[in-house]
């Protein structure tokens, strides 16, 4: 599964005191969650909230989730791979016997803090990434300077220059 959170400049949210107000402004910046949407009836709200972060070291099953939530489970499992893109949540198979191949999930390492320094490692290697991409391009478009080649258009022709511009 492919790393994505949403990055958008934004202040801060430690004047918030109240627990429910921070995470849900945290939530809606990630775009984990849409915004303007009430938070407790918001099934990704209380996901996070009130099975994820209550007892973060707790391995949930799709079946308890399914039932707390009151949800569907396509509903279900669309927010659990939402936040496993963020890599905020991890899956954990079941190696007893009893219970092999049942999957279970919890927040990553049992702790947010632990579960972030993941997800900034991660949008540390996109950003890398994006600038090697950047650097490239910035040489390409410097090599094409010096050696006096005019860009190609979309359709990979060489543009004439107009008269009027010679």
């Amino acid at each position: 599964m492919t790393f994505e959170i949403q990055v958008r400049y934004s202040t801060p949210l430690t004047p918030l005191r109240d627990v429910d107000q921070v995470l849900k402004e945290f939530l809606v910046q990630l775009g984990y969650l849409p915004e303007g949407e009430p938070p407790e009836r918001s099934v990704a709200y209380r996901l996070v909230r009130g099975c994820l972060l209550r007892n973060p070291e707790r391995l949930w099953y799709a079946e308890e989730l399914l039932s707390v939530l009151k949800t569907s489970k396509p509903t279900l499992y669309r927010h659990l791979n939402k936040l496993k893109t963020l890599d905020l949540l991890e899956e954990v198979s079941e190696t007893r016997e009893s219970a092999r191949g049942r999957k279970g999930y919890r927040l990553r390492y049992g702790n947010l803090s632990r579960a972030w320094d993941f997800v900034e490692a991660n949008a540390q290697n996109a950003l890398k990434r994006y600038r090697e991409t950047v650097d490239h391009l910035q040489g390409l478009l410097e090599e094409e300077r010096r050696s006096a080649r005019p860009p190609k258009d979309p359709d990979g022709k060489i543009p004439s220059v107009p008269a009027a511009s010679r």
